[in-house]
């Protein structure tokens, strides 16, 4: 009896012995990982100083070139476009942003239309232009990369500008961000003459067209690997910075509790240079698309489209999206 009276007492006194260690390490724990609110007032300047010593490092030597030459493929392309739909019909949908190059638009049963308009039905095409081949993409200008976030009531105190625009800025190119210099009238140039164009000129312009298509997207997408760029999780806006601007634009939650704001997420180079893609009618296709073969027909970018009928050769990586080898309609 005595002896497990003993057994007893030494079984407690290991039982506390662990549960004080426990407690130790509880106690421990919750002074070092403790959620107690942190004091901003002294992080402030600590966060402010990270944040000019990080301002420091742009723009990248290394990445002044690629900036360069996305500006410089830009202007050619917008130059080659213009000139192109000079001599190429493009049609656009009056109520979507479809669009179709040839002389008549299809038939596919795919317009959206507006809220109060059927969806799913025939578009009404009218003539298109510029801006429904290459979808302007707009962000606010900054004077420095790493400034104070913008408000909702600064957003008439900061000019818009193309997004590709202002990334390449920000990367250092056109010597130090020279604003004056551009103006959306520099980017509606075309060559003079362009009706008058021989089929070998044609080609070579669309030729030129395609690369500078290339190039451009090849920069953009090198550039937002260094410099940061955000877009909206439910519209199109688009901002070059660090950090998403608060100005309340958002037009999916505008009636809503959110008032406008945007939720972002990191961009790519599809949400600064938009593909646009479209129908494509191949030679073993009908004259107008039909509906019903809407599974046989390919598609592709609306400027690898307009080349490739200008006489331009479409590269590889194309290919599958357009369904070369396809087989025709029934």
């Amino acid at each position: 009896m005595v002896l497990a009276q003993k057994e007893i007492m030494a079984l407690r006194k290991k039982l506390f012995e662990s549960s004080n260690f426990n407690g130790k390490i509880m106690y421990t724990f919750s002074r070092y990982f403790s959620s107690n609110k942190m004091d901003l007032r002294k992080l402030k300047p600590m966060i402010q100083k990270r944040i000019q010593e990080r301002a420091k490092d742009y723009p990248v030597p290394g990445m002044i070139p690629v900036a360069q030459e996305v500006l410089n493929s830009r202007r050619l392309l917008m130059q080659g476009v213009s000139t192109l739909l000079k001599v190429l019909p493009v049609m656009a949908c009056k109520f979507c942003p479809e669009v179709y190059i040839g002389k008549k638009g299809h038939v596919i049963q795919t317009c959206c239309g507006f809220k109060r308009r059927g969806k799913n039905r025939v578009h009404e095409w009218i003539t298109g232009g510029l801006n429904d081949v290459l979808a302007p993409v707009e962000a606010f200008h900054l004077k420095h990369m790493f400034q104070d976030v913008i408000k909702h009531h600064q957003r008439f105190d900061f000019e818009r500008v193309p997004a590709v625009v202002e990334l390449c800025w920000q990367a250092g190119a056109n010597d130090g961000n020279q604003y004056s210099n551009w103006s959306p009238e520099s980017d509606c140039c075309s060559v003079d003459g362009a009706e008058s164009l021989s089929p070998d000129e044609l080609v070579m312009i669309a030729s030129g067209t395609l690369k500078a298509w290339e190039v451009l997207r090849n920069g953009v997408e090198k550039l937002l690997m260094v410099y940061p760029a955000k877009v909206c999780k439910h519209c199109s806006e688009v901002h070059v910075g660090p950090s998403g601007h608060k100005a309340r634009l958002c037009g999916i939650f505008k009636y809503e509790s959110w008032q406008g704001t945007h939720f972002w997420r990191k961009a790519n180079v599809d949400d600064l240079v938009p593909p646009k893609i479209v129908w494509r009618r191949r030679p073993q296709d009908p004259q107008v698309l039909l509906n019903e073969g809407r599974g046989f027909y390919g598609h592709a970018p609306a400027v690898v489209e307009l080349c490739t009928q200008a006489g331009a050769i479409a590269p590889s990586k194309y290919h599958c999206l357009m369904k070369l080898q396809g087989v025709a309609t029934l």
